[in-house]
């Protein structure tokens, strides 16, 4: 069976994700100690015993995730399940941070302190109010780009992330996909509702954030990962560096084809997806986009310990 390791984006947070790893491996609690170390704060302590509100804003969110991903994976590593076991790796959105760090490209401070600098910049880039996302549910991508486009009007709004076969994301100025809304309801859209996001992710309106990370991910090193790193941008696998680091930047503002990804994947031979860290919003997208492959989720000692069984 043909493996892959996915990692999850915003959205999948919650108080509490973690702990039971750290308190079950060393290997995990030493990944919350380091992230915890390179932000110069008790981002852990925040996770575990803080709000949901202050755990939601983006620059928290996504180191948070990140941290709980690769806990997840050092406990599957302790029982000799390691990151080569699988053919690619793969993250949607931040998630892709998440999978560069688990397999070796990018280390695990350096990784925490992009994804702080990075959600920052990505709230920055748009002021609070000015733009949205919303999903649109029962449009196949193709149809919801022609709705972002008819919705534009001479604002941005574009389809920012085609998650499965009938979910895709619009993302830009607030007017604009507030009349998506209403083109995809008129155009056989199941739903059509606002996301509760603080600002218009995988858009034009991110290029200010764009340029901060080019600037930021200039002075990191990053090596070959030690599996292929299925690319958000790109759905399908790369390797070299200088093109990852390239990615990374157009990522902000591309869309995340993660249908695509999922579909090239499993084109390659993959039949089994193991979603690692928190939640499994991936597993169940997967399962609609691959209907024949297996999915796990890791997120919990007895998830590992069912995984190594």
């Amino acid at each position: 069976m043909t493996r892959a390791f996915v990692f999850p984006g915003q959205g999948a947070q919650a108080i509490g994700m973690g702990r039971a790893l750290a308190e079950a491996y060393p290997a995990a609690r030493a990944v919350f100690d380091e992230v915890d170390a390179a932000l110069g704060e008790k981002l852990s302590a925040l996770i575990w015993e803080g709000s949901a509100e202050d755990l939601q804003l983006t620059a928290n969110a996504q180191p948070a995730l990140m941290a709980t991903s690769i806990a997840a994976m050092r406990a599957l590593e302790a029982e000799g399940v390691a990151v080569t076991t699988a053919a690619y790796v793969a993250g949607h959105s931040l998630g892709e941070y998440s999978a560069l760090c688990a397999a070796g490209a990018i280390g695990l401070a350096d990784t925490a302190r992009l994804l702080r600098l990075r959600g920052r910049a990505m709230q920055a880039a748009v002021p609070v109010g000015v733009g949205a996302m919303a999903a649109l549910l029962g449009l196949d991508f193709e149809t919801a780009a022609t709705v972002a486009a008819e919705a534009a009007k001479g604002e941005v709004c574009q389809a920012a992330n085609d998650n499965d076969p009938a979910q895709v994301v619009v993302s830009g100025h607030r007017g604009a996909v507030e009349r998506a809304l209403e083109i995809a309801k008129a155009r056989g859209a199941k739903r059509a509702i606002l996301l509760p996001v603080s600002a218009p992710f995988h858009c034009a309106l991110m290029q200010p954030a764009a340029e901060a990370m080019a600037d930021a991910l200039a002075s990191v090193s990053i090596s070959a990962p030690k599996v292929p790193l299925v690319s958000n941008v790109r759905a399908e696998a790369v390797s070299d560096p200088t093109l990852i680091r390239n990615l990374l930047v157009e990522q902000i503002t591309g869309s995340v084809r993660w249908r695509e990804s999922v579909m090239w994947m499993a084109a390659q031979g993959v039949s089994e997806f193991v979603e690692v860290g928190a939640g499994k919003a991936l597993s169940g997208m997967i399962r609609r986009i691959a209907r024949e492959a297996e999915c796990r989720a890791v997120g919990s000692p007895e998830d590992v310990a069912a995984f190594k069984g």
